[in-house]
């Protein structure tokens, strides 16, 4: 009887430690293995019979266990252990690990891939501003705040707009007990106006009910629910909340397998999950919905391009020759082909401000482009954006590129201690002393190409954009002061956008007039209000240009 009781309680715990571990059962993955282990540990345990001495007192063992259970002991440990370290080892593979990341391209310019984009269009809403903006909205509503919480924010377009995007998730085991049926909704912040910030509840006038999510218990944990539903023998990782166009909830969820023994770890695909229904639709790389954005982990691609830059002349490379690291992590940003890349800067080994260049990483086909021009780290970037309101003491957010009329630059808001943005910064790539700052990211557009243009002896000529020059006659003008500094704004015959200039462009504009006839000169951007390069009134002799 007693060996029956001990056969049930070892199933028991089988069960119970495979329900709450889900290992992966397949060849490369240790944790079913590990888990088999204590199983059996468990098993010498129950199978060792102890008896006392009523004359001695001793304690004796009266029957050994099985050496069926050592030999799979020591079995399952040479798995988890020796077999790794020969077939995984880096040392060993170091072309397999300097390979993973496929063929890296050679771009051109990186202005060829960033897409110019209008100021309207620029992210300045990070991650950590869009959680204090979910956090206020849900604080408004006491009854849904007092019952949920924000989950991960997920950065996607929806619709061609750019938005950070969380789930509400369940707050407890008791709040998930009183409410099985689901959350109510998730939370959409735009990345490009921190005004626009909604709690979305509906969807085609039904209301949302987020069932399957990782805050919820048994069979509605959303790693659970697809584990066992046919994904024990594959890896999962990655759950990212993502919406189409419609509007309705999904987890999209990496499938991937080891490609060097027990490591490398490569994406093959992803499992999409209503995240309402559980229904579960599984597809390849190339059969993924356009709609969905992420495909690549963040963390597969990071050590996949540590290893294709640090093994690039094998394992013993003493002395750095060639090596290369990625500077402050990954960032997501959208190209001209509307499609998104996992963004970083590469340095030298040792070199912590001077990026080496620059790579764009798909972040559905995991196609790799590296653009081989120096430029600033993001680190640095950053620290030039702070240094130029260092009494104010903001913080600068992480850096995201952006092709400002053809110029590459970084973009950052410049925080308070509380998280909020205060002003915004832009940064040439290529020369991080050419800095611009401004309370809207209009004056700071302006500020940036005031700087770009009376820097010009100090950068590269082939980085400046095509320019168009006009010469017309001044319809009307106006002057505006901001932070001390004068702007003018003006029209002209028979050309449909408004210009602005400074004083420090020309010193023909503060005494130019309705009627006087001009030259003008300005980058082509996508803006209603044009930003210009130099100035002329032809009715002045003796004029000053500005070029």
């Amino acid at each position: 009887m007693k060996k029956i009781l001990s056969i049930i309680a070892l199933i028991a715990i089988t069960l119970l430690l495979f329900y709450i571990n889900l290992p992966v059962i397949n060849y490369g993955f240790t944790g079913f293995a590990f888990l088999i282990i204590v199983v059996l540990v468990i098993a010498v345990v129950l199978s060792t019979g102890i008896s006392v001495s009523q004359q001695t007192n001793q304690v004796k063992l009266a029957r050994m266990p099985s050496k069926f259970l050592y030999i799979s002991i020591a079995i399952l440990l040479f798995y988890c252990f020796v077999i790794p370290f020969f077939t995984s080892m880096k040392m060993l593979r170091t072309d397999s690990y300097q390979k993973l990341i496929g063929e890296v391209k050679n771009g051109q310019k990186i202005t060829n891939h960033i897409a110019p984009i209008s100021i309207d269009k620029i992210r300045v809403v990070d991650e950590e501003l869009a959680y204090l903006l979910g956090e206020k909205i849900l604080g408004s509503q006491p009854a849904l705040g007092s019952q949920v919480e924000l989950g991960e924010f997920c950065i996607q377009k929806v619709n061609d707009e750019l938005y950070w995007v969380a789930p509400l998730l369940h707050s407890g085991f008791l709040k998930w007990f009183n409410n099985k049926d689901g959350t109510a909704g998730y939370v959409m912040v735009s990345a490009t106006n921190e005004r626009d910030v909604k709690l979305v509840q509906q969807v085609g006038g039904k209301d949302i009910k987020i069932k399957y999510q990782p805050n919820a218990y048994f069979g509605s944990e959303i790693h659970r629910h697809v584990y066992f539903n046919g994904n024990a023998t594959v890896g999962l990782t990655d759950f990212s909340f993502e919406i189409d166009d419609s509007g309705n909830p999904f987890w999209v969820i990496t499938t991937y397998t080891k490609k060097i023994g027990f490591a490398g770890k490569e994406a093959t695909g992803i499992i999409l999950v209503d995240a309402q229904s559980g229904v579960m639709s599984e597809y390849t790389i190339a059969k993924t919905p356009l709609w969905v954005d992420r495909i690549q982990p963040l963390d597969f691609i990071e050590d996949q391009l540590n290893d294709w830059g640090e093994y690039v002349r094998g394992y013993w490379n003493w002395s750095n020759a060639d090596k290369l690291q990625i500077t402050e992590g990954l960032t997501l940003v959208y190209g001209k082909d509307n499609k998104s890349y996992w963004y970083t800067g590469l340095t030298s080994v040792g070199k912590d401000e001077s990026a080496v260049g620059f790579v764009l990483v798909d972040t559905r086909t995991k196609e790799s482009t590296f653009y081989k021009q120096s430029g600033a780290t993001e680190y640095a970037a950053q620290s030039s954006a702070q240094g130029k309101v260092q009494e104010k003491g903001y913080r600068a957010s992480l850096p995201i590129p952006y092709n400002i009329n053809n110029i590459p630059a970084y973009v950052m808001t410049l925080k308070d201690d509380g998280g909020l943005v205060k002003m915004f910064a832009m940064v040439d790539i290529s020369d991080y002393t050419i800095v611009g700052v401004g309370n809207t990211m209009r004056e700071t557009l302006t500020s940036f190409k005031n700087v770009y243009n009376m820097a010009d002896n100090k950068i590269n000529p082939n980085a400046v954009s095509d320019k168009k020059t006009v010469k017309s006659v001044i319809t009307r003008i106006q002057n505006d002061v901001k932070n001390g500094n004068s702007f003018y704004y003006f029209k002209v015959k028979d050309y449909p956008n408004i210009f602005v200039g400074s004083s420090q462009i020309s010193n023909q504009l503060p005494v130019t007039m309705i009627g006087d006839s001009i030259s003008v000169s300005f980058d082509q951007d996508l803006e209603e209000v044009i930003d210009i390069s130099s100035f002329a009134n032809l009715n002045l002799k003796g004029s000053l240009k500005s070029k």
